[in-house]
């Protein structure tokens, strides 16, 4: 590696530490605005937040030294395209935000099938391979209800967390 792609090595891995760090104080910042009153044990809902915030943190001023003292050491060299694939992106992307945008309207499970079957196509294409035919999506899809429904009883029945449903009987 010359001196110069190593300097722009370094300085592309300082602002990934400075990213986890930026990331780390906006929870903290968020955090801060928990209420603390103690819970079970003597712990409060904000403990975990806090933790998680200066965790990150650290990990945000470690990576920004690690960069700024020889850079990543022991690091494997980028594989795959030398660019992203922007339309690969956009489905697991299109995955994220229409999981946010209709849980609430068609309930978890769905939603989340959604999700894993958009995502699933970006990261086909990603690799290269075709993203899928009908029938490959419908499979996706069907995997994906395979995955999400006991993840959701799981946590509305035997965690009694409320998760967004389909129907009024709590089963989907």
């Amino acid at each position: 590696m010359t001196a110069t792609s190593t300097s722009t090595a370094q300085r592309h891995q300082s602002w990934v530490g400075l990213g986890a760090l930026l990331v780390g104080a906006l929870m903290a910042y968020g955090a801060a605005f928990i209420s603390s009153d103690a819970g079970y044990a003597g712990i409060g809902p904000n403990a975990m937040p806090w933790l998680v915030s200066v965790v990150l943190m650290i990990c945000g001023v470690w990576l920004i030294w690690e960069a700024r003292s020889g850079g990543y050491r022991e690091m494997e060299p980028p594989s795959g395209a030398e660019h992203a694939d922007w339309r690969a992106a956009a489905f697991v992307v299109a995955g994220v935000v229409l999981n946010a945008a209709l849980i609430t309207t068609i309930g978890f499970v769905l939603a989340c099938a959604l999700c894993f079957a958009l995502a699933v196509r970006g990261l086909r294409m990603a690799e290269g391979r075709p993203g899928g035919s009908a029938r490959q999506s419908l499979l996706d899809g069907l995997t994906g209800l395979v995955i999400a429904a006991p993840v959701f009883w799981l946590f509305t029945k035997l965690l009694a967390i409320n998760l967004p449903g389909l129907t009024a009987s709590g089963w989907l």
